[in-house]
Order: C-alpha cells, then sequence, then structure tokens
C-alpha cells in the first residue's frame, strides 16, 4: 500500500510532495549539493546524515567504522562502496 503524499512548503518557499514525515526540501537539498568531493556523489539522506554528524572531510570520516557510519539514520550500505573508494584514494579508511 503506497503512502499518500502531502504537500510541503520548506523555510524557503519550495513546495514540494512527500509521504514520510522526513522534513528535507529536495529543491534546498539539490540547491546545496556540494560541486566537488565525496559528498556529492552521495544520496541526499546519507549525505544530510554525514552533515548532521559534521563529518564534512575525509580526515573526519575516517575516525569511524563502518558500523558506526551505518547506524546514521540516512546512510545505507549502497553508501559504503562510494565512501571506502574516496578513502583509498587518500589512503585513507574506515576506523577498525
Amino acid at each position: 500500500m503506497a503512502l499518500e503524499k502531502t504537500l510541503r512548503i520548506c523555510d524557503h518557499g519550495h513546495r514540494y510532495y512527500k509521504s514520510s514525515d522526513c522534513p528535507t526540501c529536495p529543491v534546498c537539498n539539490e540547491e546545496h549539493k556540494p560541486h566537488r568531493g565525496f559528498l556529492r556523489e552521495l544520496s541526499a539522506p546519507a549525505r544530510n546524515a554525514l552533515l548532521q554528524e559534521q563529518i564534512d572531510t575525509l580526515e573526519k570520516l575516517a575516525d569511524y567504522s563502518e558500523k558506526d557510519i551505518l547506524t546514521l539514520h540516512g546512510v545505507g550500505p549502497a553508501s559504503l562502496p562510494v565512501l571506502r573508494l574516496h578513502l583509498a584514494q587518500v589512503d585513507l579508511a574506515f576506523k577498525s
């Protein structure tokens, strides 16, 4: 059974429909998407989860284990290969 989508209006006046209780505006999300770096390649929920924890550099990301990252709401297993790749490119890895 599909959930009914409701009209929402964000603080910036963007109108959008959502079926979940997530308050994130997809228009604002796209406008604030980084132009480069590892955060650009993640889904909006994963990117927002990392930013909520102030994980905005690969050095900060390397202070966490994969298990820690997966506990963040919005980050799923599909994000891990992207994160591993970017960490490896600068000779870093998740904490063991």
